[in-house]
C-alpha cells in the first residue's frame, strides 16, 4: 500500500495517465527505471526478439527511403523507445551491406529510460547517438520508426454522459487502496475531444493526450525538414467502447492495479485515431497495413527461403516457428498494424501500395 503512495506523488486525485507514468517511469520505483522487462525471462516479447529477419527487413526499408528522398548526403534516422537495443543492433549491422548509405547515415535513440540507455549501451558499441530533444537533429530528411512505442505512453479515459466528457481518476481511500472517480474533463479536453470525427459516436473513450504530445514534436520536425514516421504496434480500428488498458507480467496478464511497477501497462493504439491525427497536422498517410501484409511486402518469405538454404532442418524448423509468430492472425499477423505519415512530394514508400 506504501507503493500506492508513492505513485501518486503527494496528489489526493491523479488522472490516470499521470499515474501510470509515475508507475512506469519513477526514478526508483518505476517499471521501466528498475528491471529488464524484454525476452523469455522479461514480461513481453517484441518482434525484434522473436526473428532477426523483422530487424533485418526494417533496415532494408529504411535503406529504400533514403533512395526515395534522392539518396541525401545527409540522413537522419530516429528510432523511439529502442527497448534494449536489439532492433538497432541488427539495423547497424545490416547497414554496413550498403556502404554508401553506410557512409551518410546517422542512427539517434530516443528513450526516457536512463536505466534501458545503459542497457543499450552495454548492447550498441558505438554507431549511435543518444538524444533526449529532437532539436538535436538540425538537417534532413529525418525518419522516425518505433515498435511498441506508442501503446507504451499511457492514455486518458472518458466517460461520454449527455454530451459531456468524465475524465477517469484514481484516489486513494483511508486504506491506502486505490479508488477511481470520474470527474468532469477540462474544458480544454472537452473541446479537443469533440473534434476528433474518429470519437463521435463513442460513449467510452480512449485518448493518448501524453503520446499525441510526443508526436507533435516529431511531426514539427519532420514538417521542417521533411521525412516520415514509420509506426508498428498492436491496435484496432474501430472502438467498440473497449477498455483496452492491460497488465502483463511474466507473459501472463495481471490486475491493472497490482505489482505496480513491477509488471507492464499498455493500451491497444487507436489507428483510425492516429491516421486523423496526422492529418489535422498535415502529414500525408499510406494506406493502413497489418504486420503481415508488410512484412509479406519486404520479402520476408524470399529472405527465409535463401537463409533456409543453409540451415539443417531443426534450424529451418525453428525460423518457419518464429516467422508465424510474425505473420499469423493466431499471433502478431492481423492484430499488429503498420502506419506510415510523411512529408514528402514523393509517395512510394517499400513496402506500402
Amino acid at each position: 500500500m506504501k507503493t500506492n503512495q508513492i505513485f501518486f506523488k503527494n496528489s489526493k486525485i491523479i488522472s490516470i495517465d499521470k499515474f501510470f507514468k509515475n508507475v512506469l517511469y519513477d526514478k526508483k520505483f518505476g517499471y521501466y527505471t528498475s528491471k529488464i522487462p524484454f525476452g523469455e525471462k522479461g514480461d513481453f516479447i517484441t518482434s525484434p526478439k522473436i526473428s532477426s529477419l523483422f530487424s533485418e527487413l526494417i533496415a532494408v526499408w529504411i535503406v529504400s527511403c533514403w533512395e526515395t528522398f534522392g539518396r541525401p548526403k545527409n540522413f537522419n534516422i530516429v528510432e523511439l523507445g529502442p527497448g534494449d537495443g536489439s532492433l538497432s543492433n541488427i539495423l547497424l549491422r545490416s547497414f554496413k551491406r550498403f556502404a554508401e548509405f553506410n557512409s551518410v547515415k546517422k542512427l539517434f535513440l530516443y528513450e526516457e529510460s536512463k536505466y534501458l540507455k545503459k542497457i543499450q549501451k552495454r548492447k550498441l558499441n558505438g554507431g549511435v547517438k543518444w538524444i533526449n530533444n529532437l532539436n538535436e537533429i538540425k538537417k534532413g530528411p529525418v525518419i522516425f520508426f518505433g515498435n511498441e512505442f506508442f501503446d507504451a505512453i499511457p492514455i486518458k479515459q472518458f466517460k461520454k454522459i449527455k454530451n459531456c466528457f468524465f475524465e477517469k481518476n484514481y484516489t486513494l481511500d483511508k486504506n491506502s487502496k486505490i479508488k477511481q472517480i470520474f470527474k468532469k474533463a477540462s474544458i480544454s479536453d472537452n473541446k479537443i475531444i469533440k473534434s476528433y470525427k474518429t470519437l463521435n459516436k463513442l460513449k467510452f473513450i480512449e485518448f493518448p493526450k501524453l503520446g499525441f504530445k510526443e508526436l507533435k514534436k516529431i511531426i514539427n520536425k519532420i514538417s521542417k525538414l521533411k521525412g516520415c514516421i514509420l509506426l508498428i504496434d498492436y491496435g484496432y480500428l474501430k472502438s467498440n467502447n473497449q477498455n483496452t488498458l492491460q497488465s502483463v507480467m511474466k507473459h501472463k496478464k495481471n490486475n491493472l492495479l497490482k505489482n505496480l511497477g513491477a509488471a507492464d501497462i499498455t493500451a491497444h493504439v487507436n489507428f483510425s485515431l492516429l491516421e486523423e491525427f496526422f492529418s489535422k497536422n498535415n502529414l500525408k498517410t499510406k494506406d493502413l497495413i497489418s504486420q503481415k501484409e508488410f512484412l509479406e511486402n519486404m520479402g520476408i518469405m524470399e529472405r527465409a527461403k535463401i537463409l533456409a538454404k543453409k540451415m539443417k532442418f531443426t534450424e529451418q524448423s525453428d525460423l518457419y516457428l518464429r516467422i508465424k509468430r510474425l505473420l499469423s492472425p493466431r499471433y502478431m499477423g492481423e492484430l499488429f498494424k503498420v502506419i506510415l505519415a510523411y512529408k514528402f512530394d514523393k509517395d512510394n514508400f517499400a513496402g506500402f501500395k
